[in-house]
């Protein structure tokens, strides 16, 4: 869903722009940290979806001249082909080293994408990652017109990124 026009007049930056940041963000911390190189975004920003099965969700909230939350929606599967390439060892159960990997993921992009709406990122703090697991659950966060939602997909399947972006 499109931003708010006096958030991106604030930013002194384009909806695109700001979208080919994040984009960018995520395929630099998924080379970086996963070893993935062939990362896919498909397309179209989508309409943010709160309603997930089988999937892990870790978040980063951020505070100060702006304030939101970056989320990173993953099926388990994924998050576990996610944490195998991370650790260099297979990873066949959630646990602990799940969470980490994609709490650290998640804090990475938000810390990279920080630094495009605030120079520097100094007035911007993020918080401690926090993760969402289970067979059935929601997750709410903002309203639609604030929210960048992207889809990327790898071999294996999908999985998005959302920001949701807010003036103090």
């Amino acid at each position: 869903m499109p931003l708010k026009q006096d958030l991106l007049d604030a930013l002194h930056i384009s909806e695109d722009e700001l979208l080919r940041h994040l984009i960018r963000d995520v395929e630099e911390v998924f080379c970086t940290m996963v070893g993935m190189e062939d990362l896919l975004h498909l397309p179209l920003q989508v309409a943010p979806e709160t309603h997930f099965k089988d999937c892990i969700t870790a978040m980063v909230g951020f505070a100060g001249v702006y304030n939101g939350l970056v989320s990173l929606h993953v099926p388990r599967k994924l998050a576990l082909a996610f944490t195998s390439s991370m650790l260099g060892m297979e990873v066949t159960e959630l646990n602990d080293d799940v969470r980490d990997a994609l709490g650290e993921i998640s804090n990475m992009i938000a810390g990279s994408f920080k630094q495009h709406i605030s120079p520097g990122g100094a007035d911007i703090k993020l918080s401690t990652p926090s993760l969402v697991s289970g067979e059935d659950y929601y997750v709410n966060a903002g309203n639609n017109l604030d929210t960048l939602t992207l889809r990327f997909a790898t071999d294996e399947e999908w999985f998005m990124v959302a920001i949701v972006l807010e003036k103090e």
